[in-house]
């Protein structure tokens, strides 16, 4: 599949700002985007599959500068497998304990919600026998 997106298009694929993937090529996480004969960048696969990289390591706290560092080894080639693994082995465990702090909020918001749903139901017995 040899895709072409303008960038409004590309924008709109990816959920991200038009400013945002401008920003990402001028900081070199996005290769420069290939240009049509007017001009106009048009974006193809492989950026997608970048921006989606990118947007699951940002989503996940990876910084701008370790994002940058990432891009710059997979540049280089093969000489930097292991250096790309070893980054994406610490971020793992980042995202690892970020699921882990997660679980226990939602095992906190559910004890919350189960004590409201007590307190209401007490509250509506109280009231049916008020009410008799």
């Amino acid at each position: 599949m040899n895709i072409k997106l303008t960038t409004k298009h590309f924008s709109e694929e990816t959920g991200l700002s038009i400013d945002t993937l401008r920003y990402y090529e001028r900081i070199g996480l996005i290769d420069p985007v290939e240009r049509a004969t007017n001009g106009h960048r048009r974006y193809n696969e492989r950026d997608l599959r970048r921006v989606d990289f990118l947007k699951r390591v940002r989503a996940t706290g990876m910084s701008i500068s370790e994002m940058q560092r990432y891009v710059d080894l997979f540049r280089i080639g093969e000489a930097t497998i292991v250096e790309r693994r070893v980054m994406l082995e610490h971020h793992r465990q980042v995202v690892q304990e970020q699921i882990h702090e997660l679980c226990e909020t939602m095992a906190l918001l559910d004890t919350k919600i189960n004590g409201y749903i007590e307190q209401e139901q007490a509250l509506q017995s109280c009231k049916k026998l008020e009410q008799s």
